[in-house]
Parts: structure tokens; C-alpha cells; sequence
């Protein structure tokens, strides 16, 4: 059998590394040379997976990006696929450093602007929407009926409008206002009503919940220029008569909204999620570092990012608490991890329950090798803020939100903080959307962005077979959320996602 030069065939991310990531199917039998002997491939390794570069024993450490990632279940033989046959969880046992290795990102040297909607209180929208927002369960058919009158050509009279979204949710009722559960559902729904992309509202109840349209409203900023009308469906006759006024009202929101215009602002005002979903083997060696980097440039132009995804970070948070600008935003995030271990700990599970059958498939074995490869989105620039879950992002550079792995859940939360615009990257293919916020997705690999063409924005699978640098590829995502933010319409708002996919994090006892 013919030889290759492993660098042909697979990506060594480290020097010392134990592992390299075949960037193609390597069959049993094939001989790779590597650093001057050579090595046999010992069984069938998928692409975007890890084959042994030397012979570990039993309970080796197992390095990739020069971390950790797992321990060895049986001994490993030079030249073998490893994956979850023989690699398991490692004790994670860091010795956490706050701020020795914040690097500092310089301004950019000329200031990049988009076009957007001027907000009260210095914030801007990337889109012009009106919201219908829930307060409870019970209205969410409702919002939708509403909604659904305004889709297809009639919103053709209101060219700068940027539609009609129901923000429906499963809660509200038995969920006690004052409890975890019930103000992280307020925080929600007041980040959805208050947010720059939303111009208008209609906030509609039933009449008798828990959490009702007054203490939803209550909470809403005092600088917020969103108008506000509400309704409750007991005081108004029903559905049928809540449908019809729900109607009116609406009519009314978006003539007033179709009188805005987008005007030049600085990027600094852009706040940017950065989420991923459906990982594979290659998302921590393309699209995530090509993120990052994006990243790094968004926060030189003065702009706000957020990592977030808790759990997906766990075991490369001392990664991140090395960059925290000071020891209590640093030490916020272990405070929020260790009430992540308090959790599932309760719900009889540990955070290794991560990662997923699809991430497994696609090459990721444990939660830390995930980890590693998804704090990557997060770039080199100084960690500024940690924030709870849908907690208002008020500070600018690269900060982090405690929010579940579960894509819509977590994109719920970075939106009702703030995200004006969502970046999320996929291995395995992601059909997820973000009403208000766009969302932009980025592809790891050529496969997947060829085949899913229709959900897909960005390919960044280019970075493995060299015909893309990482910096060139986060160059590219800088350059879509500008356009985006300016209006450019996403694959997922082409599809109209997004109005599914408004699921708040339920916590706590609902009675």
C-alpha cells in the first residue's frame, strides 16, 4: 500500500499532541509517515476523528491543543482510532490563574460602520419588529393566530418592517414570580420586549397567571422607546374577540414601525452571540477559531461579544478565568460552573453527559475535548463580564453568558440580553433561527455546507485542506455581520425559522 505523509491526511494541532484529526477516511493498513518512522493505520478512522500518533498505556493522558482531553480505558496502540472505545473522562483538577494571560486587542485602525435602527438609550436594532409577547401559556395560540395575519404579501405595505413574530412559551402560570424559575422567565421576556430589534409590542395574558402582563411590564427599562399596548384575553371575550383586537393593535404597530429608517452607525454598537450546535471533530480547528478571530476583530472596533453555553465549556474554564480582566469576573465563572455541578448532580447526571450522540459521530469524545474546541469562538481578548442567564449585556469586548448547551434555549438567553446578531457554528448541520435577532451560520466542514447549501451562510472547511486561513475565514464572518446587520437576510430568516425555536430556561418548582 502506497505511504502518505501524515500532514496529508490528518491535522497534528500541537506538537506533543498524543492524537492527530484524519482529514479524510483512512482505511486499516495504510502507512502514514510520521516524524521519521512509519505508522500503520491499525482499523478504519472516520474523517474528523483521532488516530493514536504513539503507544499509550491503560490510564495515559491523552493531549489535543495541547490540553488534556481524556484518559485511556485500554492500552492504545500507535496508528489506532481513538474515540469512545478507549478514551473516557479525566478528572478535572485546574489550578485556576485570573488575568495572566489577558492579551489586549488594540482598537482598529479605522472605525467600520452598518446600518441600523436608532434606539433610546444608545442602543441599535439590526432588524425593525413587532413582538407579540406571551405572559403565560395560556395566550400563546392566541399570539400566534395574531401573528400568522401578518405573514406572506401583506407585509409587502410595510417595506421597513421587518415582520411579525409571536414570542410564545410554555410558562407563566403555577410559576412563582420570585422564584429562580420565575425571574429568569421575567429577565426573558423583558429582554424580548425591550430589545433594540423589536420597535413595537403587544403583550398579551389571559387574565389570571402568575407572572400577568402588569408585572411583565413593570420591569421594562425606563429608557426603553419600544411602544407598548397590552391585552388580556378574559377582559377582551375570548380568543376569537382577542384575535380581532390583537388584529387592530398590530395594524397600528406597524404602520407607526414603518416609518423608521436604518441610519450609519460605528460597529461598536453591535452586540454579537457566539453559539454553536451539532459539533464535530473539525468545529475547534475551523469555525470556531475562524470566530474567534471575528471576534477579536469585532471587540477592536468596540463592539460587545458573548460566548456562552456553560456546560460546553466545562473543563477549558481555566482557559478563560486566565483572560478575565479581574479576579471577581473570573471567579463569577467558576461560581456559575459549580452551580452547574450542584445541578445535574441533583437531576442524577455530570456535566460528561456531554457531548451528544451527533458530536460523538462526528469525531468529539469528551466534554473536554468539546470544551476546548468551543471556547475558541471566544477569540484572544480580554474576558470583560460574566452575566446570568438573559441578564442585560451592558458591557462591551468579549464576555460570557451562563446559559444551557441546548441551542434554542441558548440563544434564547444571549438574545433577551441584547444580541443584535447571532453567529452560530455547525458540524452536523443546524435549521436553527432566532426572531428578532438574525442568525448567521457557519459551516466546519465543505460537506455539510454543500449538502444543507439552503441553511448554510459560511463555509470554513477551506482551513483544513489549506485553501483558507483561519484569520482569512474570520475575516469573512466579520465582513457577514456587518452585511447582516445592515439587512442582509440569513439563510434562517430566507426560511422564516425562528418563531419556533423562543424557548425560555425553565427552572424551579411550578405549582
Amino acid at each position: 500500500m502506497p505511504q502518505s505523509d501524515l500532514r496529508e491526511v490528518a491535522l497534528l494541532l500541537r506538537e506533543h499532541d498524543d492524537v492527530a484529526v484524519a482529514t479524510r477516511d483512512l482505511a486499516a493498513g495504510e502507512v502514514l509517515r510520521h516524524d521519521g518512522r512509519e505508522l500503520t493505520v491499525a482499523g478504519a478512522v472516520p474523517r474528523g476523528h483521532k488516530i493514536a500518533l504513539r503507544d499509550l498505556p491503560e490510564g495515559a493522558p491523552i493531549h489535543k491543543y495541547g490540553q488534556v482531553i481524556g484518559r485511556t480505558t485500554t492500552t492504545v496502540t500507535a496508528g489506532e482510532h481513538v474515540h469512545a472505545h478507549n478514551l473516557g473522562m479525566a478528572a478535572v483538577d485546574h489550578e485556576y490563574e485570573f488575568g495572566t494571560a489577558v492579551t489586549e486587542i488594540p482598537p482598529a485602525a479605522y472605525g467600520r460602520t452598518f446600518q441600523g435602527y436608532r434606539r433610546s438609550g444608545g442602543s441599535v436594532g439590526t432588524r425593525n419588529f413587532v413582538g407579540i409577547v406571551t405572559s403565560v401559556n395560556c395566550s400563546a395560540s392566541t399570539a400566534r393566530m395574531i401573528a400568522d395575519q401578518f405573514r406572506g404579501p401583506i407585509m409587502d405595505v410595510y417595506p421597513n418592517v421587518d415582520g411579525v413574530v409571536a414570542l410564545a412559551h410554555d410558562s407563566g402560570c403555577g410559576m412563582v414570580p420570585a422564584s429562580e424559575g420565575g425571574q429568569i422567565l421575567l429577565r426573558t421576556l423583558r429582554g424580548y420586549a425591550s430589545h433594540p430589534n423589536i420597535g413595537g409590542i403587544l403583550v398579551l395574558g389571559l387574565g389570571c397567571e402568575m407572572i400577568g402582563v402588569d408585572t411583565l411590564l413593570a420591569g421594562l427599562p425606563d429608557d426603553s422607546d419600544t411602544i407598548v399596548e397590552r391585552l388580556t384575553i378574559q377582559e377582551t371575550g375570548g380568543v376569537r374577540a382577542t384575535v380581532r383586537a390583537g388584529a387592530d393593535v398590530v395594524r397600528t404597530l406597524l404602520e407607526r414601525l414603518n416609518e423608521r429608517r436604518r441610519e450609519t452607525f460605528p460597529a461598536s454598537k453591535l452586540v454579537v452571540g457566539l453559539n454553536c450546535g451539532g459539533s464535530d471533530g473539525y468545529s475547534g480547528i475551523t469555525a470556531n477559531p475562524a470566530l474567534g478571530h471575528a471576534s477579536d476583530l469585532l471587540v477592536a472596533q468596540g463592539a460587545t461579544t458573548v460566548l456562552a453555553e456553560t456546560p460546553e465549556v466545562f473543563g477549558a474554564e481555566h482557559l478563560l478565568t486566565r483572560r478575565a480582566v479581574s479576579k471577581e469576573v473570573g471567579q463569577r465563572l467558576l461560581d456559575r460552573i459549580a452551580w452547574w455541578h450542584r445541578y445535574v448532580e441533583a437531576g442524577g447526571g455530570t456535566l460528561d453527559n456531554n457531548p451528544s450522540p451527533g458530536n460523538k459521530a462526528g469525531g468529539l469524545t469528551t466534554i473536554l475535548e468539546k470544551s476546548l474546541g468551543a471556547v475558541a469562538k471566544g477569540g484572544s481578548a480580554p474576558l470583560t463580564a460574566v452575566y446570568e442567564y438573559a441578564e442585560r449585556i451592558t458591557d462591551p469586548g468579549f464576555t460570557f453568558m451562563d446559559t444551557p448547551g441546548y441551542d434554542p434555549v441558548s440563544v434564547t438567553g444571549l438574545v433577551a440580553g441584547g444580541a443584535t446578531v447571532v453567529v452560530f457554528t455547525t458540524g452536523r448541520g443546524s435549521v436553527l433561527g432566532g426572531k428578532p435577532a438574525p442568525v448567521l451560520k457557519v459551516a466546519t466542514n465543505s460537506d455539510v455546507f454543500q449538502r444543507m447549501r439552503e441553511d448554510m451562510d459560511l463555509d470554513t472547511g477551506g482551513i483544513v485542506t489549506g485553501a483558507l486561513t483561519i484569520d482569512g475565514a474570520g475575516e469573512q464572518i466579520f465582513e457577514a455581520v456587518l452585511a447582516v446587520a445592515s439587512g442582509q437576510v440569513t439563510c434562517s430568516e430566507d426560511l422564516d425559522l425562528g418563531r419556533d425555536e423562543f424557548i425560555p430556561w425553565q427552572l424551579g418548582a411550578v405549582t
